[in-house]
């Protein structure tokens, strides 16, 4: 048990929604990078239908931390209590608890509350630690907010899909072609600009200009968490493009005794409030979920079959 000071945090918010869509979305954490603002991506790494072990990649000040948390969910009490059981400097422990209250009406009231200790309980570290802290927990609870409130309509506005391509060549260099995103300016045609750092290996940021079908050209920032002896690379779009909210996604190499198979994977939330000023007056969600869906498949495909080519024609030279 930690000597230093303990420090405690609370955030709350009213939600016009059932308390059982609250607890809903908060239980499914590997669900979180596409809700949440901070949250980039989420292993499930043991549940047993009450406790679970999760290790999670997430912004804080500006930066990308990592670290693993153990759950416990009360579905009874809707309560959802986590330790980080590995946490990164400055903070030695940190604790916290979900609590989702059903109130009269059918609404509910969402509080976070946080518990943590920070080594050697400096002022500035605390300050960061509290920042981070207040910065993440008032974009969770507004997003998840703006989405329970929606709950009748989640499954117009979440789009799902992907792309694949079989390729005849080593899974090593179908990786090794979507891991080298720096590149990706002069192999891929609609990027035409990739800012790139990489400060903790595997784990990139980039900034990403791409040219649309008419043209036209938007900016995207990201975090890629990169897995590759599982041939996995996971994102989350930081700053999306107007029509959507939240954009995830995964690149997977997937070897067989006969070859590869790539895929590529997109979620999506939709912003509704911007599908007629992007797409023009009359276009409904149906319109918008259509548009995402050739656009996105459009510039995957394309990157998937340039991945095809460079590792084929690497075992055609060979």
């Amino acid at each position: 048990m930690s000597s230093e000071r303990v420090h405690r945090t609370s955030h709350s918010v009213e939600v016009d929604a059932p308390a059982g869509v609250v607890y809903g979305l908060l239980s499914d954490a590997v669900q979180w990078p596409l809700f949440f603002p901070p949250n980039v991506h989420v292993e499930r790494l043991e549940f047993d239908g009450t406790r679970e072990r999760l290790r999670m990649w997430a912004t804080a000040n500006g930066e990308v931390r990592s670290w693993t948390s153990e759950r416990v969910q009360d579905s009874a009490a809707r309560t959802i209590t986590f330790r980080q059981s590995h946490p990164m400097a400055p903070l030695e422990t940190m604790n916290g608890t979900w609590v989702v209250e059903e109130r009269p009406g059918g609404t509910t009231a969402l509080t976070l509350l946080h518990d943590f200790t920070v080594g050697g309980d400096r002022a500035e570290d605390v300050a960061w630690v509290e920042r981070a802290t207040d910065t993440n927990s008032t974009a969770e609870l507004a997003n998840l907010k703006r989405l329970a409130e929606r709950w009748t309509r989640l499954d117009e506005l979440v789009l799902v899909f992907e792309d694949a391509v079989r390729v005849n060549g080593p899974a090593e260099l179908v990786y090794d072609f979507l891991y080298r995103v720096g590149d990706w300016p002069e192999l891929l045609p609609h990027v035409s600009r990739m800012e790139l750092t990489e400060d903790t290996p595997g784990v990139q940021v980039m900034a990403m200009d791409t040219v649309t079908a008419d043209g036209s050209s938007h900016t995207t920032e990201s975090v890629r968490v990169c897995f590759p002896h599982a041939g996995r690379i996971v994102y989350k779009q930081t700053t999306t493009p107007a029509l959507m909210e939240a954009h995830t996604g995964e690149w997977s190499v997937l070897p067989d005794e006969t070859g590869v198979t790539v895929v590529s994977q997109h979620s999506v939330v939709l912003r509704e409030e911007a599908v007629e000023k992007v797409l023009g007056p009359g276009t409904d969600l149906a319109g918008a979920r259509r548009y995402v869906r050739e656009a996105l498949g459009r510039n995957s495909t394309a990157t998937l079959r340039l991945a095809k080519r460079h590792a084929e024609s690497a075992v055609t030279v060979l």
